[in-house]
């Protein structure tokens, strides 16, 4: 898939530092594609930032104050038998699996 190049608010060297970050092997279509995505997501920003929030109040909280919150209530009790059923391997109440550390 062709990537458009527009104008880049992130470059190569940008991208390789996040994706070493992230642990993440590109080839270098994946590069252009995540420069091109990444300046997409910059440039979103910067047009954001731009906007008046003088009179805006900060948010703490997303609901209205006073809006009624529904019972914390369990509706799934824990089943032990119900999880292990299909368990290839299990000791007890607990799954059995390889041990993977030494």
């Amino acid at each position: 898939m062709p990537v458009r190049m527009a104008e880049t608010k992130i470059g190569l060297d940008g991208v390789r530092h996040v994706a070493r970050l992230a642990r993440l092997e590109l080839d270098a279509e994946q590069e252009a594609r995540l420069q091109h995505d990444l300046s997409a997501i910059l440039e979103y920003i910067e047009k954001l930032n731009e906007l008046d929030l003088g009179g805006v109040e900060p948010t703490a909280q997303v609901g209205e104050a006073g809006t009624p919150m529904r019972d914390d209530v369990v509706t799934n009790q824990p089943a032990a038998e119900a999880a292990l059923a299909n368990a290839p391997a299990r000791e007890g109440f607990w799954f059995k699996v390889p041990k993977i550390i030494e």
